[in-house]
């Protein structure tokens, strides 16, 4: 009998996940991460609801509703698969969503723990808040973080570090910094143009604000349509790649309807490795 990899079965109970409570259908039979005023992102959506077996009947939930229900899952699905390769990535992880929008949680990271320091200088100076205005508060959705390394695990097999050297290195736990900000995950259960904005806010917040290592900025969206797909997916320099919460149904579906050009473009960001499925993001996370 062949057994299914682990990762194709995270996949589905990912999917199993989202149709319980997020990914539903109304009576007028439009998928709730279809804009039902756009017959092309209804048909896009159903078929891949479709091919996912959505058998649920609801109304659409509150946008923040399924957008939280959305993170939580994905958090959820990034920690039982990127925990599962720490023989290929080594070291003492943590996978979380962020919850109660903080504007601070970034601050508990090694790379931009320096913003407690100007957050507390802008409160008490209103000119320089001004001038700053909120582009040093970064809220991610989903955090991947890396602990820091004690002195015993790092001199496991041979005796590299004592009070010495390497004082000031961000992993040693010795030095007295924070955990390390692996990744930072933004989720969109659907794209529109000012989300696509936001996503690319963050991003660049995130390389702007940083002291050492960057880490890891990715996007998951459930968004049907390749065009507003396009609008986050396509370009380079800030968002590292885009996952589709099920890029091989909508691939099908986008044959299976005919829509040759939808087609076409979701093949150049597929091609151009701009657009990934769900399944490839912890191992890209392992990179």
């Amino acid at each position: 009998m062949n057994i299914p990899p682990e990762f194709l079965q995270a996949r589905k109970e990912f999917h199993a996940s989202l149709l319980k409570t997020t990914l539903t259908i109304n009576d007028k039979g439009v998928p709730s991460n279809a804009d039902s005023s756009n017959r092309s992102s209804i048909a896009i959506a159903k078929g891949i609801a479709e091919l996912l077996k959505a058998e649920t009947i609801a109304e659409r939930q509150a946008g923040q509703t399924s957008g939280n229900e959305f993170e939580g899952i994905c958090a959820e699905y990034v920690k039982n698969t990127f925990l599962k390769l720490g023989h290929l990535r080594p070291g003492d992880w943590d996978v979380h969503q962020v919850s109660g929008r903080n504007r601070l949680e970034i601050a508990k990271y090694e790379q931009y723990a320096h913003l407690i320091a100007l957050d507390r200088a802008a409160k008490a100076d209103p000119e320089l808040a001004a001038a700053l205005g909120s582009d040093y508060t970064i809220t991610p959705d989903i955090v991947v973080v890396r602990g820091l390394e004690s002195d015993e695990n790092i001199n496991r097999h041979e005796f590299l570090v004592d009070s010495s050297v390497s004082t000031r290195a961000s992993l040693r736990a010795a030095a007295g910094g924070k955990p390390l900000l692996h990744a930072s995950v933004s989720c969109k259960w659907t794209i529109r143009s000012d989300r696509a904005q936001n996503a690319r806010s963050e991003a660049l917040n995130l390389m702007r604000n940083r002291k050492g290592h960057l880490p890891n900025i990715m996007v998951v969206t459930a968004e049907p349509t390749p065009s507003r797909l396009a609008s986050i997916a396509l370009g380079t320099g800030d968002i590292d790649c885009v996952y589709h919460f099920a890029l091989y149904e909508l691939q099908a579906t986008l044959k299976e309807l005919g829509m040759d050009d939808s087609a076409e473009l979701l093949a150049i960001m597929v091609d151009g490795r701009r657009l990934k499925d769900i399944s490839d993001l912890p191992l890209d996370l392992a990179t």
